[in-house]
């Protein structure tokens, strides 16, 4: 089987997560670390499931990347291309 996991760089370190396996989690220093410890995560997590008689839930998240102007590229920064404070709407803003 394979699945999706999701790396993010943090304050030390590296963590990751599967999508498709909630609650399985790893964190370790390097980027190398965090890929072996979720592997083995996911097999222990997946072992625990067939210890207890669950379902292996079949992968189904998937990933990709989408292309955007380059003068929108400030806004990932925080900053608009006139120098403004760019800002996310806020769900509890109706928005």
């Amino acid at each position: 089987m394979r699945f999706l996991i999701v790396i993010e760089k943090a304050k030390r370190g590296f963590s990751a997560y599967s999508p498709d396996l909630p609650g399985c989690v790893a964190a370790a220093a390097t980027r190398r670390g965090v890929e072996k410890a979720m592997r083995d995560a996911i097999e222990f997590h997946l072992e625990g499931l067939r210890e207890e008689g669950d379902r292996v839930p079949p992968p189904r998240s998937y990933s990709t990347y989408v292309d955007v102007p380059a003068q929108l590229q400030h806004a990932a920064d925080g900053r608009s291309p006139r120098g403004a404070i760019v800002r996310a709407p806020r769900s509890d803003r109706g928005g």
